[in-house]
């Protein structure tokens, strides 16, 4: 019924002044629904359409208009589903539903016989930017202090080669890209993780890196003691995971997922620092200079905290 329609000059006119108006609604993108095209076309116009037609006639000769104007999405309020580089103008009949793919099953975050087997531990997050150190010097504190370093990163990196693992493919596509792994996942395997070990004392590196993860992880787990972080300027970091990438042969030790990472580090995971720092909770230490004196300052921390003099 559409394609026998023709709209005269002015409709086309009106048309083109209600496509640009429905730009200015819909932020820039080129899509548009047949009651948008209708208002818009109703309030540019100073003229009433027929009595007969009605805004029936305004929607059907607006649309015509659009149609013919190549690259813009046209799509009604039932289906919402824009096709690129084609003009779909879709029936009001609601279409068949499609079922959605069926995703892996995500792992219960509070457990309660776990995080009571967990509630004397000691818990430090360790943060900073990638390639700050910080695997360096948690094991210089695993070897001096009895802590067991846990690794979010390398915790995902093992699971993903895990044969039969349900998540490995999702969590090679995060890393690859530097997104943050959903937090389920990384909490489930930390947990696991600490409760296999029968240690007490832990040093969790790289995580958490967002907000809801820290309060979730605390809500689920266990409180953490402290904040370790390493501070580091962008240019050194890129210096050192740039030379690690020569051997290391991780997916994400390249200059365009180095990039992410920093982006995601400073909007994501700085303010989780912020946070702890407004709670009294966070060690901060520069990683500058060479990691013996680094550790130095770190050794200093945990004497104190610990009351240990080693």
């Amino acid at each position: 019924m559409f394609s026998s329609v023709r709209a005269s000059s002015s409709a086309a006119s009106m048309a083109r002044r209600a496509m640009v108006r429905s730009v200015a609604q819909t932020q820039g993108r080129r899509m548009f629904s047949a009651s948008t095209i209708q208002r818009a076309a109703a309030s540019s116009s100073s003229s009433t359409p027929s009595p007969k037609s009605g805004s029936s006639w305004l929607t059907i000769t607006a649309l015509t208009a659009l149609a013919a104007t190549s690259g813009y999405y046209l799509f009604s309020p039932v289906d919402a589903t824009p096709v690129a580089n084609k003009t779909v103008i879709a029936s009001s009949t609601p279409a068949p539903s499609t079922p959605k793919a069926e995703m892996p099953s995500i792992p219960s975050i509070i457990d309660v016989d776990k995080k009571k087997a967990l509630e004397k531990t000691t818990v430090i997050f360790v943060l900073g930017g990638p390639g700050a150190g910080k695997g360096t010097q948690c094991a210089n504190l695993v070897r001096d202090f009895g802590f067991v370093h846990l690794s979010a990163g390398d915790l995902l990196r093992a699971e993903q080669e895990r044969p039969g693992s349900q998540y490995g493919e999702l969590i090679k596509t995060y890393i690859k890209e530097g997104k943050i792994v959903p937090m389920e996942v990384t909490i489930a395997l930390l947990e696991n993780e600490m409760l296999a070990s029968g240690q007490d004392r832990f040093l969790i590196d790289g995580f958490p890196r967002k907000m809801d993860q820290a309060l979730k992880f605390e809500e689920a787990v266990v409180p953490s003691k402290f904040t370790l972080y390493f501070e580091c300027p962008e240019e050194v970091m890129l210096r050192r995971l740039m030379k690690r990438g020569e051997t290391s042969g991780r997916a994400d030790d390249n200059i365009e997922s180095i990039t992410k990472r920093f982006r995601v580090f400073t909007e994501t995971s700085y303010p989780v620092i912020e946070h702890y720092g407004n709670l009294g909770k966070v060690h901060k230490v520069s990683c500058v200079d060479a990691p013996e004196a680094v550790y130095a300052n770190v050794k200093k921390i945990f004497n104190e905290l610990f009351h240990e003099n080693k």
